[in-house]
């Protein structure tokens, strides 16, 4: 097998299947185990460098198998000190990832679908077409990039990561679910699920499907509006997915998990700043535990909004404080390189920079 095409990508195996492979190459099962761990444990993006596997095994697996690890293919570092990267695939599809560096945490903020199928107004990914989702392996990945960046920029380890990057992570389900297994894995990069959220434009159905896995990680329903007139004009998939839904749905999950819920809340100006808008919002959060991160909007090509008033975000957050809510308002990081909530998009297209 010298066509890398006719090769099996490793990562996609369990350690059971691997251990099958080895059998049937004549290799004892435990040597799977040591190259498991050299995949995900340490990470490992070549065969060579698997020290205590011998040569042979190495050149066998070298013939039979291969890693399609993520590469950076560019970056950028903005004035705040985030870095925007984007990230090449082995078929050569580009997606983007973020390190954002604040007081007291380091956090990636990584894609999980190459575009989007989702059509949300304000975001540049939903400006985009869907090409495919991306495979544990490189959610994975891009986390272990990011945290290698974090390590080497700012001399600290990665604290948190959020599903917040490029596409829809419940549209990406069993391989944004495996990822987050192995990230969190002794096995793997061993990282505590709640320093883990999970974003999500609000499919009612896969929220159930969080509340049945009884997920240990954070999630966060990009609201936006709690309005269904408003929240369809901002968010199509509200469409099929109505306010009412998505309650029944976040009480599915809570009443499942115990965990609380993150509202996330863009103000645009004109469109739902206004203490109306606010009181429809504290209504909703009656629903279940939760807190609300009121977000500041990130201008784009593609949109005619723009980011409220400083008064009205003001008031809009007094307000929500007052009914009780556990309210926080958020600066955006990396609106210089592009790299904020809602700016994600690929503009290199073709023209790729070297690897």
């Amino acid at each position: 097998m010298n066509n890398t095409k006719d090769k099996i990508d490793i990562r996609s195996l369990s350690l059971n299947a691997l251990q099958e492979h080895f059998i049937r190459m004549d290799e004892k099962g435990f040597r799977a185990k040591q190259v498991y761990e050299w995949l995900w444990k340490k990470s490992c993006f070549s065969f060579n460098e698997m020290s205590n596997i011998s040569k042979e095994l190495r050149a066998k697996l070298d013939a039979n198998f291969v890693i399609n690890n993520v590469k950076i293919n560019s970056s950028q570092v903005s004035a705040d000190k985030t870095i925007k990267n984007s990230f090449i695939l082995h078929d050569n599809h580009l997606i983007e990832g973020v390190l954002i560096p604040t007081p007291g945490r380091m956090t990636a903020c990584v894609s999980s679908q190459v575009g989007c199928s989702l059509t949300c107004k304000f975001c540049a990914t939903g400006y985009m077409e869907r090409k495919r989702n991306l495979n544990p392996d490189e959610i994975y990945d891009q986390v272990v990039l990011i945290d290698q960046q974090a390590r080497e920029n700012y001399n600290q380890p990665l604290s948190n990561i959020v599903y917040m990057g490029m596409g829809e992570p419940l549209l990406n389900y069993a391989n944004m679910m495996k990822s987050i297994e192995r990230i969190t894995s002794e096995d793997g990069l061993n990282m505590a699920a709640k320093r883990i959220t999970v974003s999500t434009a609000g499919i009612a159905k896969m929220i159930k499907k969080l509340g049945d896995d009884q997920v240990k990680f954070n999630l966060a329903l990009s609201l936006h509006a709690a309005n269904d007139e408003k929240r369809n004009t901002i968010m199509p998939i509200n469409e099929q997915n109505s306010l009412k839904a998505l309650a029944e749905a976040l009480k599915y999950y809570y009443a499942k998990t115990k965990n609380p819920v993150t509202y996330e809340y863009i103000i645009f100006d004109g469109v739902n700043d206004g203490i109306q808008d606010a009181m429809e919002l504290a209504k909703f959060c009656k629903h279940l535990p939760c807190k609300v991160n009121i977000i500041e909007y990130n201008p784009i090509a593609f949109a005619s909004y723009i980011n409220a008033g400083e008064d009205k975000v003001e008031a809009f957050a007094d307000y929500l404080t007052k009914q009780g809510i556990n309210t926080h308002l958020r600066r955006s990081r990396g609106k210089d390189i592009d790299a904020a909530c809602g700016q994600l998009a690929i503009k290199e297209k073709d023209k790729l920079a070297e690897v």
